[in-house]
């Protein structure tokens, strides 16, 4: 480990993230410059560099080095290690002397940089070899700059040349806008470039060759960027225009803009596309009135629903009241947000022709453009008093209800976990609300096992049906519904047992002896099912059983016969063998 490496982080040495405002350094063999204001970062050029370039915050450099005490002593040197020394620039990853020193420096340039106690390890040191209060200097040539973006490849070096800003990266269905130029390495005239409106593209479909769709993927908005890009990443043994085959090339790309874009399904059915970024972080959760300005239309482009400013589009979220993609994207929109939604047929008007201002043909994808105009903020469950939570989750079990008797059994289902979400926990609950808290508990529970019993999902029907008997071990219907969804995964058993407890908790109950005496009949059917399956089991292993102990009566040794009879009895062995293989394939 270097002695870079080993700086005392309590130190507060480092520059950080901000910026460094470095002064312009003497570009003269021997002259001294001051890199700071105080004297305290001292920079002598020993070699001239290449270019005018200099690397920018955030860039992997690769230099040499020999560190010394100002009595000579080496301390520290890559060169004895026989490998460069690699860091990025201006993140408080070495001293902070370094960071100011190497921001001034260009390709192929050796310094001397002389760096004062608080610009190095300050008054603690790096012992045993660098003494507290220490003026060091060490000689530094800057290799080159960059990041590979191929993994040791070489194949793409990028150097930034302007930070970005913010922190989020383009995905791979993201659309960009770069401004760019591509040379073939060695020419000064670009064979392709943007113009002044940039050239647009998504990430993963790429453009112009391999590397820009690579490199912009390590981008931040607002960041420019040089690349250097191997024949492999380029244009390969192909001739392209003006680029000779094998053509190693140089692009120059700035991130303009983009358009944020995901799938909101793993199927591709919900996509979504950021037009307009929205306000804040909250999004509407279910259940809350939502309103939309904007306009839906097919592929082709005809118009199939408008609703203007002063028309808007209201509706409550997770309550089927629009077509289950517009729901779904809605709910990952913030307020202000303006947004393409397109939506693949399941999620729209499925296969079946629908009326709206025109006819929409079955099958189609359909696209909305739309604008998040506002929607219900409501309260939080944790900024809510116990009897507010109470209240919330009766009015959520009531609105389940209605729509269980609607046959909408998955809005339903949201409705009753909702409220529970408010009152699950109520450890903390007054006697009193603790105790109105546990009737609509169960209630809950209950319906809530009703509309997965209506769902299939029986397993966690089961899981509620449980949690209601575990506040009641008395209610007849926990048991009646878990028995239920237990034939269904047939556990004959446990529905059997469920339902006679249900009986001798209600021994008149007529629906309860019915399903019992259903489930009897059913577990009846498939024992005789069983019994016929396991004999016709056991009658194939009784005729193997009987061919294998004819094969060893077959394969006992023979008698030793006197040596005159011994050829005949072979012979007539030979001959009866083709009979007793016959028998054994046709039996």
């Amino acid at each position: 480990m270097s002695a870079l490496d080993e700086r005392n982080d309590d130190m507060n040495l480092s520059v950080g993230e901000e910026d460094m405002d470095v002064p312009m350094a003497d570009d003269r063999v021997g002259h001294e410059s001051k890199l700071t204001s105080d004297g305290g970062v001292v920079k002598t050029l020993l070699a001239a560099g290449q270019g005018w370039q200099t690397p920018a915050q955030g860039n992997d450099v690769h230099v040499h080095y020999v560190g010394k005490l100002l009595d000579g002593t080496v301390f520290d040197s890559s060169r004895d290690r026989g490998e460069p020394f690699k860091f990025t620039l201006g993140k408080g990853h070495v001293i902070k002397g370094w960071d100011i020193g190497v921001k001034s420096m260009k390709k192929g340039e050796t310094c001397l940089l002389t760096c004062k106690p608080e610009y190095a390890y300050g008054e603690q040191g790096s012992p045993p070899k660098i003494p507290a209060n220490a003026t060091l200097q060490f000689e530094v040539e800057l290799l080159f700059w960059g990041t590979d973006l191929t993994q040791g490849k070489h194949g793409i070096m990028k150097t930034i040349l302007k930070e970005g800003t913010g922190y989020e990266q383009p995905k791979d269905l993201w659309e960009v806008n770069i401004a760019y130029e591509a040379k073939a390495s060695g020419n000064t005239e670009a064979f392709s470039k943007s113009d002044e409106n940039g050239t647009s593209f998504v990430v993963k479909d790429g453009y112009l060759c391999p590397a820009i769709a690579q490199a912009v993927k390590t981008m931040k908005l607002g960041e420019l960027a040089n690349l250097e890009v191997s024949p492999e990443f380029g244009f390969g043994s192909k001739d392209q225009d003006q680029v000779p085959a094998n053509s190693s090339l140089e692009i120059s790309m700035e991130l303009k803009s983009w358009k944020k874009v995901e799938s909101l399904t793993t199927d591709g059915g919900i996509v979504k596309k950021v037009l307009v970024e929205g306000e804040g972080y909250k999004k509407p959760p279910g259940g809350v009135k939502v309103k939309l300005t904007g306009y839906a239309r097919l592929l082709d482009g005809t118009v199939i629903e408008e609703f203007p400013e002063g028309k808007e589009l209201e509706f409550v979220t997770e309550e089927e009241q629009v077509v289950a993609g517009l729901d779904a994207a809605v709910m990952q929109m913030n307020k202000g947000e303006k947004a393409e939604i397109t939506l693949t047929a399941p999620y729209a008007y499925g296969d079946e022709e629908a009326v709206r201002k025109v006819t929409i043909p079955g099958g189609s994808t359909i696209v909305y453009e739309i604008n998040l105009v506002e929607f219900e903020k409501g309260k939080e469950s944790w900024d809510m008093e116990e009897s507010e939570k109470i209240e919330a989750a009766s009015s959520l079990k009531d609105r389940g209800n209605m729509f269980f008797k609607d046959g909408k059994y998955k809005v339903a289902l949201k409705k009753y976990e909702k409220a529970l979400s408010y009152i699950e926990y109520d450890t903390a609950f007054s006697d009193q609300n603790k105790s109105n808290s546990k009737e609509l508990k169960k209630s809950l529970y209950l319906n809530d096992a009703a509309a997965k019993l209506r769902l299939n999902k029986h397993k966690e029907c089961v899981q509620s049906c449980t949690k209601a008997l575990e506040l009641d071990s008395s209610l007849v219907k926990a048991y009646f519904r878990r028995s239920q969804a237990y034939e269904h995964t047939v556990d004959y058993d446990l529905a059997e047992a469920d339902l006679k407890k249900a009986l001798e908790l209600e021994e008149g109950n007529i629906e309860v002896k019915k399903q019992l005496a259903n489930l009897k009949r059913k577990i009846a059917s498939q024992n005789r099912k069983d019994a016929k399956l396991y004999g016709s089991i056991f009658k194939r292993m009784a005729k193997i059983s009987e061919r294998e102990d004819a094969k060893t009566n077959r394969s006992e040794p023979a008698k030793t016969a006197p040596p005159s009879t011994m050829q005949t009895d072979l012979n007539k062995e030979n001959d009866a063998q083709p009979e007793q293989m016959e028998t054994e394939a046709t039996g």
